[in-house]
């Protein structure tokens, strides 16, 4: 029939689009990875097992190794009770300002570390501008709490929390309020319905939480640096960041090896994950009716009052502590009516040029990163969804690595790849690229996974009947499916924007003077000293992430369903 393309035509078409969008996912996923493995086999290009022996023999490498599976562990542990119990009450119950109650729970996750790190360090302590003003301080000289073991693992726990509510709220917005009451009527009541029929039905939502939680708190470098590197108390990710600040590209083939190390645990984790899983096959026939709704009755108010309390003191305190250290003249001083000024504010928004130039490079890097994973993404995700084909699959679990490994991993890696291009013999190292290219590399599947949803959601026969018609791929995505799909694609941009705006773990390696982001910017300056004006940006850091979360928010009702991480 004169313009009918056969779906032959279109898999050709597709065939030859695949090698293209398969390039820059090689280049920045899979290469900066294997550099990193052959540089942990070869060190500075020849086999060294002692060398390998002498790193992996360091007590220093298996004190900080402890260190980490310690505080990972045990924030893991708080992050379980914490978020597990929000889930449980917000997805099964009739509490009431639920759309609230989670949005305000998924601000910490949404907050940078070290940001967590410095709020919490600003409450606690002798010198806390706000306890100073309620007359609460502990006397000078008292230790710092949160300069501890437990205090790197609670903040982690805090941290985190929000990634095990989100796994396990999904599994339990799942269960059928059919299957429930049925076990009611044969006798399930209480303690008993909850372990025998709702924690079983929900455990791959807890498994799955806890192994994120697991891998995300051993790659956290923000919290462990805030808090540790002043205890003298090491973890993996800040060893590797004391070697390299302390030595520069001379000690690589030594913290590759770390970098390995740390990623063999992680890698480790998610195996577990995956085995944990695979021993359990709890399915639920059919479709999810009405979602489980328990009653709390007379106990709701006083439910609700203690999930409103936990927020406070885990959200709403610590920012007062961290505006109030930036409304103080000095570190240290009392805060009150008579002496709060806004100058540290003034100060890094109209004076301090790093300030200034962390903003700005933060803002281009973020948006740059957004907008670049999206043009690849969009037809990336159509090529995965519509040619399902070894290579495709490959391809889509490849993407993920970057962003399961921790961030000093691949910043490492980067290192490794870029410091010396061959071939072409350019350096990347000491410059924003770097830090671009990782973020890339770092956010692809943040970018991708939202695409991809929304491309297995469209019918295909939409797409078949404009190919009958004799339209080909290209104007087949410019008019079909790109219009459809970019609601998903700019939620995806916005996730982008919102994480790398404020990251550190990976551009804390990869920074250099006149190349600072907001996180590394907050970093530095507590660890010169600056505490106010510190405080003072991550105030402004905060109230940005707020402000985008809120537009997010507010553009939920107009996106697909599922695209907004924290809406039901």
């Amino acid at each position: 029939m004169p313009g009918f393309a056969s779906p032959t035509v279109g898999n050709r078409s597709l065939d030859r689009l695949l090698p293209w969008l398969l390039l820059p996912v090689f280049v920045i996923s899979i290469l900066p990875i294997a550099r990193l493995a052959i540089e942990g086999v070869f060190v500075g290009g020849v086999p060294s097992a002692d060398y390998i022996r002498d790193v992996l023999g360091s007590s220093t490498t298996w004190r900080a190794t402890a260190n980490s599976l310690y505080t990972a562990g045990l924030g893991t542990i708080i992050s379980l009770l914490i978020g597990g119990a929000f889930a449980f009450l917000v997805a099964l119950t009739d509490i009431r300002a639920k759309a609230v109650l989670v949005f305000c729970f998924m601000i910490p996750m949404m907050i940078p570390p070290q940001i967590t790190a410095l709020a919490w360090v600003q409450l606690t302590g002798p010198s806390s501008a706000l306890l100073n003003a309620l007359g609460m301080a502990p006397p000078m000289g008292s230790p710092q709490p949160f300069y501890s073991a437990e205090g790197i693992a609670l903040l982690l726990g805090i941290q985190h929390a929000s990634i095990v509510f989100l796994t396990l709220r999904a599994n339990l917005r799942m269960l059928p309020r059919e299957q429930i009451e049925a076990a009611r009527l044969a006798g399930a009541r209480g303690g008993r319905l909850w372990w025998q029929i709702i924690l079983p039905l929900t455990s791959p939502g807890l498994i799955a939480g806890t192994a994120m939680a697991f891998v995300t708190a051993l790659g956290n470098f923000g919290i462990p640096a805030m808090l540790g590197i002043p205890a003298n108390y090491s973890t993996l990710p800040t060893l590797i960041y004391q070697k390299l600040a302390g030595f520069g590209p001379s000690v690589l083939g030594e913290v590759s090896v770390l970098a390995m190390l740390i990623g063999t645990i992680a890698i480790l984790g998610v195996a577990v994950h995956h085995r944990l899983l695979g021993k359990r096959d709890y399915r639920l026939m059919g479709m999810v009716g009405r979602p489980l709704d328990i009653r709390l009755g007379a106990r709701r108010t006083l439910v609700e009052a203690v999930l409103w309390t936990v927020l406070i003191a885990i959200l709403v305190i610590p920012l007062m502590a961290l505006v109030a250290t930036a409304l103080v003249p000095a570190f240290g001083v009392k805060l009150s009516l008579a002496n709060y000024s806004f100058d540290a504010f003034y100060e890094v928004l109209f004076v301090q040029p790093s300030t200034i130039r962390a903003f700005h490079n933060s803002f281009m890097l973020s948006v740059g990163a957004a907008v670049t994973l999206v043009a690849v993404c969009l037809p990336l995700a159509y090529v995965i969804v519509r040619r399902p084909t070894r290579l495709t699959h490959m391809v889509n679990l490849l993407v993920e690595v970057p962003y399961a490994l921790p961030g000093v991993v691949l910043a490492i890696a980067c290192i490794l790849l870029f410091i010396r291009i061959p071939v072409i013999d350019v350096s990347l190292y000491g410059t924003l690229a770097i830090i671009f290219v990782a973020y890339l590399a770092r956010f692809l599947v943040i970018a991708l996974r939202p695409v991809m949803n929304s491309f297995s959601q469209l019918d295909p026969a939409l797409e078949e009947a404009a190919q009958a018609c004799g339209a080909g791929l290209g104007r087949r995505l410019r008019d079909i499916l790109l219009p459809l799909a970019a609601p998903s694609a700019a939620a995806g941009a916005l996730l982008v924007f919102l994480t790398a705006f404020n990251e550190l773990t990976v551009s804390a390696l990869l920074w250099s003077a006149g190349n600072e982001t907001l996180g590394v910017l907050i970093f530095n300056l507590d660890d010169s000293g600056d505490t106010v004006l510190a405080s003072a940006v991550a105030v402004l850091v905060v109230l940005v992430v707020i402000a985008l979360m809120s537009c997010f928010q507010l553009a939920s009702r107009r996106l697909p369903k599922g695209v907004v991480p924290w809406q039901t």
